[in-house]
């Protein structure tokens, strides 16, 4: 028997509205699964237990009176935990924000509340986004639900996780360099990255503003296009994002895909590539062709400079974004007050984790007289050029299909004294954040010792209809994004 916490959101939502269930029952079901699953995966850095039974007995009300507004209203819903709520911590993992409480709701929580989805909590994180692992939080790692010694990828494992141990329906996660796409490879969820400047970024606590994106983290694509239908729309109080009209993305899963061009980037598929990611990624493929789908291939050179060219980008950003917090206006003020200049020393030493320190140094190089013509200035002159790449393949293909990561989830602790080992987790996630890019990643099945591998679909922008449809038409095929993990956790 199914129990309410393993629903999808589409499923919930049939049964919300057949009246079989409510959604106190279904918010109480995924708290008690918290409840017992936490001490175990560690998803969460705050549980708003007593606001969601509050608003799912609203939401209850409501429908009772036929007024919901919407047809997932009483879904149950998890936030990153740099996303700001209205009266919750918002902390992005980082002893420097412990005690901020935002007076103001993010857009994408404004919509997600009015559509009557219901926060239960917000998820753990690497620091300020910063790390691919989630083993980065102040507070502590979190745990893959399907080996608790590997990491669940970052810097959404939080979100991921929780999605993956069924410890709620839906959430949100951000990706700068692949933080949605490569820990829902990890954590055998879909997680999709829009095209930047769909989703308004108000209220999201930025790590580099010109790559960060928010996105939904769900069980399966339909749940996907759903979130992204309700958080997708210009927003007045973000500059960046766009006036564009916004699709029906429910609408747009037909499933079919034929006469589809699939480009398949040699790139993508070095040499060293992990062999069982290769062979996951080249099945799928194949079984996309079998249904029609004509498969082409490509070559994206420039994808050798990504890391390269995404770490310069992201690090000056951050050292830009981070110099706000100094101890005066809000967060943490270090213990050394005795002048500006130690006020300033101490509370970014012990309000910033060593990865951030590293970036905020890193970016601070970069962008220092001497070197910003060398370094960022190039830098940003080769994302041009990964801009253009990818528009030329787009003249000749609907979508791309390639590898998530370039290998399953790795053991916490293997990666984290070799901070370059660690950044090439992004290889091939980071280019669509520098293009602005829209990419889907789907369970693509599991290696030999049961560990999940992802499948990336990549889109030209504002592509998200025909990534989501072709993602749909791979789980319509198989059924790997309906495994669950061998999670053992007290009853």
């Amino acid at each position: 028997m199914v129990e309410p916490y393993q629903l999808t959101a589409w499923e919930a939502a049939d049964l919300l509205a057949r009246k079989e269930l409510s959604s106190r029952e279904l918010t109480e079901s995924v708290l008690q699964r918290i409840e017992r699953t936490e001490p175990v995966i560690h998803a969460y850095q705050t549980v708003l237990r007593d606001s969601a039974l509050a608003a799912a007995d609203a939401i209850d009300e409501s429908r009772a009176h036929g007024e919901a507004p919407s047809r997932y209203a009483g879904v149950p819903l998890a936030l990153k935990d740099n996303m700001c709520m209205q009266g919750s911590p918002t902390t992005c993992s980082s002893r420097m924000l412990e005690s901020f409480v935002p007076p103001y709701d993010a857009t994408v929580v404004q919509k997600c509340m009015a559509a009557g989805l219901i926060p239960v909590g917000k998820t753990n994180m690497d620091e300020f986004a910063m790390g691919s692992s989630t083993e980065n939080s102040a507070f502590g790692r979190t745990m893959n639900p399907w080996d608790l010694d590997r990491v669940p990828g970052g810097s959404s494992g939080g979100s991921t996780a929780a999605v993956s141990a069924d410890e709620t329906i839906l959430s949100l996660g951000s990706d700068t360099g692949g933080s949605i796409r490569q820990p829902a490879a990890f954590c055998s969820v879909t997680g999709l990255k829009p095209t930047y400047g769909r989703v308004s970024r108000y209220g999201l606590v930025a790590f580099a503003s010109s790559l960060d994106q928010i996105g939904p983290i769900t069980k399966d694509v339909r749940d996907a296009a759903l979130l992204l239908q309700i958080i997708s729309g210009v927003d007045s109080m973000d500059s960046t994002s766009v006036n564009a009209p916004v699709p029906d993305y429910p609408a747009a899963l037909t499933g079919e895909i034929k006469g589809l061009r699939i480009g398949v980037p040699k790139e993508y598929f070095p040499a060293g590539l992990n062999a069982e990611i290769r062979g996951s990624v080249e099945k799928a493929v194949q079984l996309l062709k079998e249904q029609g789908a004509e498969v082409v291939e490509l070559s994206l050179p420039k994808t050798d400079y990504a890391i390269a060219t995404y770490y310069l980008i992201c690090t000056a950003e951050a050292s830009s974004n981070l110099a706000r917090y100094e101890g005066v206006v809000y967060g943490r003020r270090g213990a050394s007050q005795d002048n500006i200049l130690e006020m300033y020393m101490s509370t970014r030493s012990e309000g910033f984790g060593p990865e951030v320190k590293r970036r905020i140094m890193l970016g601070t190089y970069v962008l220092s007289a001497g070197f910003f013509e060398a370094y960022y200035r190039r830098a940003q002159k080769v994302r041009t050029l990964f801009r253009q790449e990818f528009e030329q393949a787009f003249k000749q293909v609907d979508v791309i299909m390639c590898p998530a990561t370039p290998s399953p989830p790795f053991k916490a602790g293997e990666k984290t004294d070799d901070p370059l080992e660690m950044y090439l987790s992004d290889v091939f996630t980071a280019p669509l954040n520098m293009a602005g890019l829209p990419g889907l990643v789907v369970p693509g099945g599991f290696s030999a010792s049961g560990l999940p591998i992802g499948v990336q679909f990549i889109g030209p922008v504002f592509g998200e209809e025909k990534i989501l449809n072709a993602g749909y038409a791979y789980q319509q095929l198989t059924d790997h994004h309906r495994q669950k993990p061998p999670l053992v956790v007290p009853s």
